[in-house]
């Protein structure tokens, strides 16, 4: 069922802020400020090759800073991101903000990889203010423009994704890797706190139980809710199988037959401009056609770029097709569970934390088993595991009442 809040704003769409022109730039804003904040997860990745050649060391034996930024982010996604049931989140985004700031900043004058290790695993755990501006997005937007308003916050996060990796990556050759750690740091604080500032005001949020009530009630609240966890589990199958095929992706390109610069191979990282494009498409079709028909397209799409990109092993036009293909799922597949995830309950922060904890943990253990499968199976074990995540995702939910 619906919140009371999303009720309200179903019954009044004409009226709330997010349809008027002030609404449209907050919007605009939380889309820009959601590019940056989830850029900082990723900004370690492309310059581990300068941070180590800094730090007299290999790019291997860095390598694991990349995988800290990970574990952050979901110990923010636990701790933090339930937090927007309970806490103003206009106070919430201010101090999430100048947290990150003050880790990208450590990070930049870190002397070894401990100091830069642990300001990474900071940011990264504060940088979750997207996952606490969607549910407001979504509380606000009018009913018949819900899907649309959170398709626009989510291509900002996928095109602060791409960013990072290739921009990143760019001006860490021009300028240093620390000069982007201090880039980064600039730009969170000026967003966050622009953001924290242009939010509405909000009443005084219960806090019966404690701040981290949330957390306590999370595995309950996705067990009443079929909605929600068909959404966790749906989008754990795309989003693993996504990941499956893009972490492994780096190993098939600069390997025979391809043989391509890191460099060039991580051009790649570009087909991630397709996610945000589809994004706003994907928006508009959830709002006219319901979400569990969008889905099951994206898992058609999904389904038919497993094959591609198993051709992609040895033909180069195959893996271009492939690769626009699982973006424009994952991303259509993204915007529709999100929806459906905020508004199936009456506390949408702690069901959207819910819904992307669960996709992260599909992810990471599809990349997990994607790596050992190319280690002894070559390509073919990494197109199986992306199969066998699309097969599990869909089939589970099919079968549960």
């Amino acid at each position: 069922m619906p919140t009371a809040v999303t009720a309200t704003a179903a019954s009044q769409g004409t009226r709330r802020p997010s349809a008027t022109r002030g609404g449209q730039l907050l919007l605009v804003l939380i889309t820009l400020c959601t590019a940056v904040t989830a850029a900082n997860i990723y900004v370690a990745a492309p310059l581990l090759p300068l941070i180590a050649r800094d730090f007299g060391s290999t790019s291997s034996a860095v390598a694991w800073i990349a995988s800290v930024a990970q574990f952050g982010y979901a110990a923010g996604l636990l701790l933090f991101a339930p937090l927007g049931d309970r806490v103003n989140r206009r106070r919430l985004v201010a101090v999430l903000s100048l947290v990150t700031t003050a880790a990208l900043t450590a990070g930049a004058a870190a002397t070894g990889t401990a100091g830069l290790a642990a300001a990474v695993l900071v940011a990264s755990a504060a940088t979750v203010v997207p996952q606490l501006l969607v549910p407001l997005v979504a509380e606000r937007a009018p009913a018949h423009h819900r899907a649309r308003h959170v398709a626009a916050v989510i291509a900002g996060l996928f095109t602060g994704i791409v960013a990072a990796r290739v921009l990143g990556g760019l001006a860490g050759q021009a300028f240093g890797w620390r000069a982007v750690f201090v880039g980064a740091a600039v730009l969170t604080a000026v967003l966050g706190l622009l953001t924290a500032a242009a939010l509405p005001a909000e009443p005084r949020r219960p806090r019966e139980g404690g701040l981290f009530t949330g957390l306590r009630t999370m595995p309950g609240l996705v067990r009443r809710s079929p909605d929600l966890w068909r959404a966790c589990v749906r989008q754990a199958g795309m989003y693993g199988a996504w990941s499956a095929l893009w972490t492994s992706l780096a190993l098939l390109l600069t390997s025979e037959p391809y043989g391509m610069t890191t460099a060039t191979a991580g051009l790649f990282g570009l087909f991630g401009l397709a996610a945000s494009v589809a994004a706003p498409l994907a928006g508009g079709l959830v709002d006219r056609f319901g979400a569990a028909k969008v889905v099951r397209h994206a898992y058609v799409l999904a389904a038919v770029s497993v094959p591609l990109f198993w051709l992609g092993g040895h033909a180069l036009a195959a893996l271009f097709a492939a690769a626009v293909l699982i973006h424009a799922a994952l991303v259509a597949s993204h915007v529709a569970n999100q929806t459906l995830a905020l508004t199936t309950t009456s506390a949408p922060a702690t069901a959207n934390s819910a819904y992307v904890v669960a996709g992260f943990a599909g992810g990471a253990t599809a990349s997990a088993l994607a790596g050992l499968a190319f280690t002894h199976y070559g390509w073919g074990g990494v197109v199986a595991v992306s199969g066998l995540w699309l097969l599990l995702g869909w089939t589970t939910t099919v079968v549960r009442r």
